[in-house]
């Protein structure tokens, strides 16, 4: 008797593992939240001297109690400026090559890339509305980053 109530058990699935099951349908649903992507010296070209748009790089450690408290932060603008602006992560203490090319000699540091060539640093932890600004005035001041152009629009000629 005691097989046959277990077999009656076993054939009902209880209410929660529905509601579960439909519930995890509905997160793989959701779009992944937008991040920074973490490079390293193997993928630092592909990901950022090639990238089709500017790109903020930020420079970090994972003793650093100062990048820990930015980080928050650079998730935030990567979410909010993520369609127009490339958010990388770069661990010094994994990437030396990159981090010594570029001259990174203390963390957080945050670059700003613009096809493939620094166009603007801010070193150390700042106010979060510093950072936010940096973002925006690389947006606006290079326009070929951002897929506007711009062009010289006078003639150039020996004679003044």
């Amino acid at each position: 008797m005691r097989c046959s109530i277990l077999e009656e058990k076993a054939a009902i699935p209880p209410a929660k593992d529905a509601q579960q099951e439909t519930s995890r349908s509905q997160e793989q649903k959701k779009p992944p939240a937008a991040g920074p992507i973490e490079a390293d010296d193997l993928t630092w070209e592909r990901t950022v001297e090639k990238a089709g748009k500017p790109v903020a790089v930020m420079f970090y450690s994972p003793a650093c109690s100062f990048c820990h408290q930015m980080e928050p932060y650079f998730r935030n603008y990567a979410g909010e400026y993520g369609e127009r602006v490339l958010f990388i992560r770069l661990n010094i203490l994994s990437s030396p090559w990159t981090s010594e090319r570029l001259g990174v000699r203390s963390t957080p540091v945050f670059m700003f890339f613009c096809n493939g060539k620094p166009v603007r640093e801010i070193v150390g932890a700042v106010y979060p509305a510093l950072l936010k600004k940096g973002i925006e005035e690389v947006l606006l001041q290079n326009r070929e980053c951002s897929g506007g152009k711009n062009e010289i629009d006078y003639d150039i000629t020996g004679y003044g």
